[in-house]
């Protein structure tokens, strides 16, 4: 599949999806910059080139309406910032003032367009959208992982108005995919994969995938709580999918017959209740009393999920060992981290799945010890889960 290396974007004007779906506080500030940081290198490439490029993309969840909280203007002094270079904006993604932007635009030169999700015609992967985004550009490129999963208007259906030379992935695209295939085509082994987060049913599907490819899944988080009820054990308050029960036991066959170790966690830190200040104690997860809830790993289960990791030769880690978010309960994913990133250094290659876990491994200073943070959580999971992302598909 082609990249921007197959084009000299001399005298070309690129329309490029990107991913700017940054974190933003209260005053519009970004919070977290590394989603404009990893599309630098193919914006860069293509003015270096001697284009002019056209940026297009979503940020938070508009529905289809415009607000103001969401515009990505507030995303320009810190992309000028980045490129040092100006960066016109365009107050809409369609329509003939956007167009007219857009064909003033000489070599060097970079618009940014509004959120596409101010229309519903993005999400709804509408072809006259579509086709109306696709006349802003010579070049269409995908840069866009996080949203590779979507077939929306400018991820995959805008694809089929460009010449197949004429559609390229961006650098950070094509890295995602390399990422990606390190551990989907016959990892060096052991492989470890660490699952976490809240429910059984949003990892069905790359379980399932997982067993009989990887020798050890660590389970950690909310979801572990369903396993160990359904192996038997009392998880007090703890979170549980109930109707999963007898799916976490097939799983559980499935994983032994297949030779496919499945640890859960030996004990794990209980609260009274779901907050920063709630009273705490360590027990065994399958004795959690009525009224207290399992909110973390505990130290036995950070000591064996740890040697586990350790033994890696390749490690996938989407999802976190507990409710880092809160100090009180970020022990286990914080432990999680730092095992990953001292397995890399002593040679694993560990791919780390956006979402969650990306926040928590840069959260705890680890972003830079492990082989590659990926910025697309759904994206990556889907390609785990051995399903086509359209906005790949559609670049063929």
């Amino acid at each position: 599949m082609k990249t921007v290396d197959s084009i000299n974007f001399k005298d070309k004007q690129a329309i490029v999806r990107v991913d700017f779906n940054v974190p933003l506080n209260e005053n519009h500030e970004i919070t977290d910059d590394t989603r404009i940081v990893s599309a630098l290198p193919t914006i860069k490439k293509i003015l270096s080139d001697g284009g002019s490029v056209v940026l297009m993309s979503h940020l938070g969840r508009p529905k289809g309406e415009a607000d103001k909280s969401l515009s990505l203007k507030h995303i320009v002094p810190a992309l000028e910032d980045l490129l040092q270079v100006d960066v016109a904006f365009a107050d809409d993604c369609v329509g003939e003032q956007t167009e007219q932007l857009a064909n003033d635009l000489k070599s060097g030169d970079v618009l940014l367009l509004e959120n596409l999700r101010f229309h519903k015609e993005e999400k709804e992967g509408d072809k006259d959208f579509a086709k109306q985004l696709a006349n802003l550009g010579d070049v269409y490129v995908n840069d866009a992982f996080g949203t590779a999963h979507r077939e929306h208007a400018s991820t995959a259906v805008i694809a089929q108005f460009f010449s197949p030379e004429n559609r390229v992935l961006g650098y950070l695209m094509g890295e995602e995919i390399e990422n990606a295939k390190k551990l989907l085509n016959k990892p060096e082994q052991p492989f470890v994969a660490i699952t976490g987060g809240a429910k059984v049913s949003d990892k069905i599907a790359i379980l399932e995938n997982l067993i009989g490819k990887a020798d050890h899944i660590l389970i950690g988080g909310g979801m572990a709580y369903t396993f160990v009820k359904a192996k038997g054990g009392s998880i007090g308050d703890s979170l549980c999918e109930d109707d999963k029960l007898d799916y976490a036991l097939e799983l559980l066959e499935k994983a032994k017959a297949a030779n496919t170790e499945i640890h859960l966690p030996i004990d794990s830190k209980v609260a009274d209740e779901f907050s920063k200040d709630a009273e705490t104690k360590m027990v065994n997860s399958a004795e959690i009393d009525e009224g207290w809830m399992g909110l973390d790993i505990g130290q036995y289960a950070i000591e064996e999920f740890t040697a586990v990791v350790l033994s890696a030769k390749s490690i996938l880690w989407n999802g976190p060992m507990g409710v880092f978010e809160m100090d009180a309960f970020s022990n286990g994913t914080k432990a999680i981290a730092a095992a990953v990133a001292q397995a890399t250094q002593n040679g694993a290659y560990s791919l780390i799945g956006g979402g969650d876990s990306a926040a928590a491994v840069n959260q705890f200073g680890f972003g830079d010890d492990v082989s590659h943070v990926s910025t697309g959580g759904g994206a990556l999971l889907e390609l785990f889960e051995g399903k086509e992302l359209p906005g790949i598909a559609a670049m063929v």
